[in-house]
């Protein structure tokens, strides 16, 4: 059940991160894309646990709960900002390496032991996000030694953005497993609550505009609530199944997107990123067997 569940929460998370970043490509504001998404989602959360009761509220569930929060706001910043500037072929890959490869770590440090195939995943996977994050084009075109140029092109890859996001999502994958699973629904709104607070903060920070015309808006909220759908399938998924195999089969989600891009927005993808991405398949495969 764990796996299906882990797979199911990859196809939401894919589908809405590239829903996300095309909206916020046309909006030009991740900001008030993820505002808008994360209201939405949270109202639904906090209406359910009001409906439904359980348990009262354990001060550590809503601490995991609040760090997961916080880095579910960070890692879907840097994507969509990355999804809506760069590639969505390098954005994604790139962040679901880190997503995958940091819960393996700590499931080994906390008792887990991935079989040697879930090793050799982590290793083959530094090569891969070489190859995606390239571009593709001649670098013999470039001057030699032109390292602003060199620097500007990995800026529109994506490339940093996307390992910002990979490790913000690593760090939520394994807060939400640390939650522990008797908490309710506690720790699903604590993790809305965490999230949307940094968003404003961060909005507010680089004065980043946070209205959007109201079929933007609308499309924004229906996002946040299939992401916030996709964490509670993650969230379950968890604790019926090891954290580090289900972490990287979730971490499958930039297939979707990938996919997504290149039928609905005719992505092309360059001979290195193809191999890359076929590492990264193979890294994220042998990390959940």
């Amino acid at each position: 059940m764990g796996l299906l569940l882990g797979l199911a929460a990859a196809v939401m998370y894919g589908s809405t991160d590239f829903a996300g970043g095309l909206l916020s490509r046309r909006s030009a504001s991740p900001y008030a894309v993820i505002v808008s998404g994360s209201t939405a989602s949270g109202t639904l959360v906090w209406a359910a646990l009001a409906l439904t009761g359980g348990p009262p509220p354990n001060p550590r569930v809503i601490g995991w709960g609040l760090l997961a929060g916080v880095c579910s706001g960070i890692g879907t910043v840097a994507l969509y900002r990355g999804l809506a500037r760069g590639r969505m072929s390098v954005v994604g890959p790139v962040s679901a390496v880190g997503a995958a490869v940091l819960p393996v770590i700590v499931g080994v440090a906390i008792g887990e032991r991935p079989n040697p195939l879930a090793l050799l995943g982590v290793l083959v996977a530094l090569p891969a996000i070489a190859l995606v994050a390239g571009d593709g084009s001649n670098d013999d075109a470039d001057p030699a030694g032109d390292r602003r140029t060199r620097a500007a092109r990995l800026r529109s890859s994506g490339l940093t953005d996307g390992l910002i996001a990979g490790v913000a999502f690593g760090v939520l994958f394994v807060a939400l497993a640390q939650a522990g699973g008797h908490a309710g629904l506690w720790t699903m709104a604590s993790e809305q609550i965490g999230s949307l607070m940094f968003v404003l903060v961060a909005a507010m920070a680089t004065h980043a505009p946070l209205r959007l015309p109201i079929r933007d808006a609308a499309a924004a909220a229906s996002i946040g609530v299939a992401s916030l759908i996709a964490t509670l399938l993650y969230f379950v998924a968890t604790h019926t199944g090891m954290l580090a195999t289900v972490a990287v089969l979730t971490s499958l989600y930039p297939g979707v997107t990938i996919l997504l891009a290149r039928t609905v927005v005719n992505e092309r993808i360059s001979r290195a990123q193809r191999a890359g991405l076929g590492l990264c398949a193979i890294a994220v495969v042998a990390i959940a067997v």
